[in-house]
């Protein structure tokens, strides 16, 4: 019954996730709101909401574990699994972004999570809103500075809906997210509790893949449909926007006290080593490329994570 609490949990959450999505994009367009505040605001926001609402929901229960693995996990699947899958299934562009904002942008953020974590074993209020505060000094330099930038991720979500669908998608979406969490956090514990496995380890693997699903399925329709509308920069944007935001507000609200220290001694060494490895994979051997090799060397390293978590 755990498996099936966890799946339903997750289906609720990728579609709440998705209607919510729908109901801000038309919100934005009814209020003539640029694109790009869309972009980087709005959206963003909506396609993490499920990261979010797991996260918060889980250290406001006391499974601290639970929220952390699955921000750090998240991470993970976006660079080892969604962007290996992607790359294997056809060759992107990188653009300039990815030096001058993305990639050094993901990498403080990456850093000041492992600084506050590695500390004192807690991510404490003052801390949730240092990682919080930078998030909105780097949206506002993005909308000041690197309008060019921005990519439109979404084009076929671009239409004004009328008032009465998006209230309704609004309304959807918030139950949806609120059901998933709810189902998908009550089936992880029990399915811990009854295999003996920690709290980390559900939330690294099945939860953080969970929450990642969205994104996956994105960039394989994207690239089914031969759109621009996947890049790195979207990913590593969502990797920022994850430890900025969800676990920003999430320590806000609560300390996010870390209880099994494989979260320390393991998981953030593994993230911090995929954002260092996408760096070379871009220049080496096409510069501002990745193809289907770099794809392979990412999706190995992701299983080679796996395995070591479950073995």
């Amino acid at each position: 019954m755990n498996f099936v609490y966890i799946i339903i949990g997750l289906v609720l959450l990728i579609l709440g996730g998705n209607w919510l999505l729908k109901a801000a994009v038309g919100f934005s367009l009814r209020l003539k709101i640029p694109k790009i505040v869309i972009g980087m605001t709005v959206v963003s926001f909506a396609t993490s909401a499920p990261e979010l609402i797991v996260s918060l929901k889980s250290a406001l229960e006391g499974h601290a574990d639970l929220a952390l693995g699955n921000v750090i996990g998240s991470n993970i699947a976006n660079l080892g699994l969604v962007l290996g899958i992607t790359i294997i299934l056809s060759t992107i562009t990188i653009e300039k972004s990815f030096y001058k904002t993305d990639w050094p942008v993901m990498m403080i953020s990456s850093i000041l999570l492992y600084f506050f974590v590695t500390i004192d074993g807690q991510i404490v209020q003052y801390e949730g809103i240092v990682l919080f505060t930078f998030l909105i000094i780097f949206l506002i330099y993005l909308l000041k500075f690197q309008k060019p930038a921005v990519i439109d991720e979404r084009p076929e979500d671009d239409e004004e809906l009328p008032l009465y669908k998006n209230l309704l998608f609004l309304v959807l979406g918030g139950v949806a997210l609120w059901g998933g969490s709810e189902l998908l956090i009550e089936g992880a514990v029990n399915l811990a509790e009854k295999f003996g496995v920690s709290e980390r380890i559900i939330g690294i693997t099945i939860i953080s893949v969970g929450t990642s699903i969205p994104e996956l399925a994105a960039s394989i329709i994207a690239v089914l449909k031969k759109e621009k509308a996947i890049s790195l920069g979207n990913l590593l944007g969502s990797n920022v926007f994850n430890i900025l935001a969800v676990l920003g507000i999430t320590s806000m609200v609560t300390p996010i006290k870390v209880v099994d220290q494989g979260l320390l001694t393991s998981d953030i060494y593994w993230m911090l080593g995929f954002a260092i490895l996408v760096f070379p994979l871009v220049f080496i051997p096409s510069k501002m490329r990745l193809g289907w090799r770099d794809g392979l060397i990412l999706l190995t390293c992701y299983v080679i994570f796996i395995y070591k978590m479950i073995g």
